[in-house]
């Protein structure tokens, strides 16, 4: 299993990969830099890595759920209900790749702000 560290200046936390194409995708694309944008309790980034939505893609997500939206080239980590959501479900705006999991306390990314510099580095393989 592949884990990586995601890093911003008030928290670090490691994750893991599955075993998809795009979670490889990402793997190979590693280490990636960007500036956090906030939609509720989600944030994102584009990333300069192209991957097709995929044939489960979804919308409803865990909490802790690391996926790729293709429309915006951009990873996305999800804790809590963002603007498309029902109830207090993760719902992305659109169908996204699930390519990993924060396992222990994503909710801790909440203090992130919009603009916030994040760093996804390789931890092992």
């Amino acid at each position: 299993m592949k884990t990586i560290r995601i890093r911003t200046d008030i928290i670090v936390k490691e994750a893991t990969l599955n075993d998809s194409a795009t979670a490889e995708a990402i793997w190979q694309a590693l280490p990636l830099e960007g500036v956090v944008n906030r939609w509720g309790d989600e944030l994102y980034f584009s990333v300069p890595v192209q991957v097709a939505l995929a044939a489960d893609a979804q919308t409803e997500l865990e909490i802790g759920a690391l996926a790729y939206w293709p429309p915006g080239q951009a990873f996305c980590l999800f804790w809590g209900p963002t603007p498309a959501s029902i109830a207090r479900e993760p719902r992305a705006a659109s169908p996204v790749n699930v390519f990993g999991q924060v396992p222990e306390t994503p909710t801790d990314f909440a203090p992130v702000p919009d603009g916030a510099t994040i760093l996804i580095e390789r931890v092992s393989a």
